[in-house]
């Protein structure tokens, strides 16, 4: 017995993309806000807590600054500020293009194993590693 034979009606398609054209519309104005409200100025949009106590880049330290960086076409900036956000944002936006397809076409989402957390939680923390690591904070520390 089908969803709509058992009386249920389907989902229309502004009801399946309204939650990634939600993040969109977000992330948009997020954007807006950083170039309107440059993150460059200390304390402009708070501090990081684990910099504060204890002097250590946290992963994303420097993440704002570099997406306002990336927003301005700077991407030698953006680079110096967070390597890491810098290489993140192509496979970020390929996942919410992605999901906006799956939604338009009302195809179900692929399973993704558990393997590939883990192996970013591992990426994420080697890089917060190893910008604190004095001989690598050149490369990448925020400056």
């Amino acid at each position: 017995m089908t969803a709509s034979s058992a009386g249920a009606s389907p989902v229309g398609l502004w009801a399946r993309v309204r939650p990634p054209l939600a993040v969109a519309a977000g992330a948009g104005a997020a954007a807006a806000a950083l170039l309107l409200h440059s993150p460059s100025r200390s304390g402009a949009w708070g501090f990081c807590p684990l910099y504060a106590l204890t002097g250590l880049y946290c992963p994303l330290c420097g993440g704002l600054r570099a997406t306002e960086d990336l927003l301005r076409g700077r991407v030698a900036a953006a680079w110096a500020m967070n390597p890491l956000w810098v290489l993140a944002t192509g496979p970020v936006a390929l996942v919410w293009a992605a999901w906006l397809r799956r939604q338009v076409l009302d195809r179900p989402a692929r399973r993704v194993p558990a393997w590939v957390g883990w192996a970013l939680l591992a990426v994420v923390l080697a890089f917060g590693v190893a910008r604190n690591v004095p001989a690598a904070h050149l490369l990448l520390g925020p400056r």
